[in-house]
């Protein structure tokens, strides 16, 4: 038998032993803690002002929605926030609530869907990677938001695709924008700290496998997933987040995003991250404010890529999030959304200027 077979074959031996043991002995736990917690409100359930379908250069159609002030004001700057690996648009939820009763500046706001995630179109494997992510990123400021001044945010895979996207287009940086929010990110080494780099090798037999069967047999990969439901909401909380005692709203609206992406998309983007190296693009944000936050009981991406990427921008501003794991926007949300005000108000009276006249309502 050849190897790669033998990955496969092991690779749902260990599907089935989740699904038999592991998340059946889970099941009490979980859903205690589940209830032994509320929130205040429904996550993930904004309605925006506008939705829309812009193309990437390869056809892929991704998935927008724009935000406007609350008051009807017009806006002085866009703030475009762009999501990790495996999730969504909705796990901004908090800052996009927020951002659009700000009134001084007044915030016009553009999320989307990367490709293979949310409502976006599924995209090839060799398209699965940051330098497409950011081709796709400049797609939307292009369709949605040609003119204006810009703020950039973006968080895990979102940052790399920033990075990547001021690496190709410096000068989108040096004209139009005024800020980058680089949250729980790293520029490159993601396997040096964090995850193991043999997770992230395409070589890896029990990677390779699992993505294979994805491909094979992908309703196999996704029911088996499916049963080890209370198995994954529990390493979602453990991994994802500092504090055992998050709400567990947020580790369901977490769940929800990772099982909208399916196996075989999170084995094809594993590759891209693992060979992310973009030191040098951060030269190119020194014509920005610049604000890189992470919490430090980051699992995923410690709070040592913070450090290290502020090194490399010491103009920028580096904060550190006491206890916060890798969803650092929803755990510390109130903390989080303070810090990105201050840097859009930084942005927004940048070079002196007034209100533009800019934006229009479609």
């Amino acid at each position: 038998m050849k190897p790669v077979w033998k990955a496969v074959g092991w690779a749902s031996g260990v599907l089935g032993a989740a699904v038999a043991g592991a998340a059946v002995a889970q099941t009490a736990k979980v859903q205690h803690e589940r209830r032994a917690l509320t929130t205040v409100e429904e996550l993930g359930q904004l309605r925006p002002d506008r939705e829309s379908t812009v193309a990437a250069d390869d056809g892929v159609p991704i998935s927008v929605e724009e935000v406007d002030p609350a008051d009807g004001g017009e806006p002085d700057l866009t703030v475009v926030l762009v999501h990790g690996f495996a999730l969504d648009r909705r796990c901004w939820h908090f800052q996009r609530r927020d951002f659009a009763h700000l009134d001084d500046p007044r915030v016009h706001q553009v999320l989307y869907d990367q490709r293979s995630h949310g409502r976006s179109g599924r995209s090839s494997m060799e398209a699965s990677t940051i330098e497409q992510l950011a081709h796709d990123l400049d797609a939307v400021i292009r369709a949605v938001v040609p003119t204006g001044p810009l703020v950039l945010v973006g968080h895990s895979m979102g940052g790399m695709t920033i990075m990547a996207l001021a690496e190709q287009q410096p000068e989108l940086f040096e004209k139009r924008v005024r800020g980058v929010a680089l949250v729980g990110t790293a520029a490159g080494a993601v396997g040096g700290a964090g995850l193991p780099k043999s997770v992230l090798s395409r070589y890896n037999p029990v990677t390779l496998g699992i993505g294979r069967l994805a491909g094979i047999q992908p309703g196999v990969v996704e029911w088996a997933r499916g049963k080890a439901k209370s198995l994954t909401w529990a390493g979602i909380r453990r991994l994802a987040f500092g504090d055992r005692k998050v709400s567990p709203a947020l580790v369901d609206l977490m769940e929800q995003m990772i099982n909208k992406t399916s196996v075989k998309v999170l084995t094809e983007f594993l590759e891209t991250l693992g060979t992310h190296n973009r030191y040098k693009a951060l030269a190119g944000l020194r014509h920005c404010e610049v604000l890189v936050i992470s919490g430090d009981a980051d699992k995923l991406t410690p709070f040592s890529h913070a450090e290290r990427m502020a090194e490399e921008m010491p103009h920028g501003e580096l904060v550190r999030v006491p206890g916060a794991g890798h969803m650092v926007m929803m755990e510390q949300a109130d903390l989080v959304t303070d810090h990105l005000v201050g840097l859009i108000e930084r942005c927004a009276r940048d070079r002196g200027e007034s209100r533009k006249k800019w934006w229009r309502r479609a």
